[in-house]
């Protein structure tokens, strides 16, 4: 089964005060979290996975009248957090799924948001 692991960040900056960190803290934090990631890669469990840049940077994407793109500023959701990330998986079943997220959560910091794959695709 396909899982989305989703890491959140609290609304602010969009920086969730990492740039405060001292340069050996953030060292520190990549490389626990590029452990995880070669964890995932070794055991066949990564589908995928990235950081997102901050809210500011996102746009939203309609089709106008004639299907060319309608572009504008966004999303502007009153939140409390916004999305930093996302790892995607493929995991046995949803138990190793969270097992997964706890270790992604330990590595960021955050929780994270665990949401199976539909099968449509």
């Amino acid at each position: 089964m396909k899982f989305m692991l989703l890491m959140t960040a609290p609304r602010g900056t969009g920086d969730w005060g990492i740039f405060e960190w001292s340069k050996a803290a953030i060292d520190a934090h990549m490389k626990h979290m590029m452990g995880i990631n070669d964890d995932l890669r070794r055991s066949g469990e990564l589908v995928g996975g990235e950081g997102l840049t901050p809210p500011k940077d996102a746009r939203i994407v309609r089709a106008g009248a004639n299907g060319q793109p309608q572009v504008t500023d966004g999303p502007f959701a009153e939140t409390k957090e916004f999305l930093a990330g996302f790892w995607v998986i493929e995991a046995a079943d949803l138990d190793v799924a969270l097992e997964l997220a706890a270790g992604g959560s330990k590595a960021c910091y955050r929780k994270i948001e665990v949401r199976p794959f539909d099968g449509i695709a």
